[in-house]
């Protein structure tokens, strides 16, 4: 099965003081470090989905535009979903603000297939990101990702199809909200701030 990779980094970044996807942690941009991680966890392609800022060039990625960026992270996961390849049998979502997560996670995660449904990844119980997607779900993924809900309510609607796979030790699945907790427009980064979130 040949899995792409989608990274979600349209977001203006209003709470952060500017788009998340232009922070840098020890001077690369969030966006490329997460290009690189969805890459070493063996996605290819990976497609990078720009809204509130432009991105490109992203080594190793192609970059599209959501032009109804502004609605949430639905809208982004529906443009993104449209351009990954035919060939792709299923997608990995990460997103552009969770810079701790690593290809170990992601490899973990895509070492079953997700079948029909998905599969997503676990720490100390919680779920977070990765999440992978089989191209079947494609189409009621993107039909129920409205507003700034991602997969999290095709996952809500279909309990059954999900697959916890757990990625406790692996990565910190930890989402950056504010500067000031390891990640800025400019400068190197300190410690992540604790408290995952799970996926959206």
């Amino acid at each position: 099965m040949t899995a792409a990779g989608l990274v979600l980094a349209a977001g203006a970044g209003r709470r952060f003081g500017g788009p998340k996807a232009l922070a840098r942690i020890d001077g690369v941009r969030l966006v490329d470090r997460m290009v690189a991680v969805a890459r070493d966890g063996g996605c290819r392609p990976v497609v990078v989905v720009e809204g509130a800022a432009s991105l490109a060039p992203v080594s190793g990625a192609r970059v599209v535009h959501a032009d109804d960026w502004a609605e949430g992270m639905g809208a982004s996961l529906r443009t993104g979903l449209a351009a990954l390849p035919d060939d792709a049998g299923a997608c990995v979502v990460l997103l552009v603000d969770t810079p701790w997560l690593t290809g170990a996670a992601v490899r973990h995660v895509l070492a079953g297939r997700p079948g029909r449904g998905a599969r997503v990844a676990v720490y100390e119980g919680r779920r977070a990101h990765p999440v992978v997607l089989a191209r079947a779900v494609w189409p009621e993924v993107a039909r129920l990702a409205v507003g700034d809900e991602g997969a999290r309510a095709w996952m809500r609607a279909h309990p059954d199809e999900v697959t916890e796979v757990d990625c406790t030790g692996l990565a910190d699945p930890t989402d950056v909200d504010v500067p000031g907790h390891g990640v800025h427009l400019t400068g190197k980064a300190g410690p992540p701030r604790p408290g995952p979130t799970g996926p959206r």
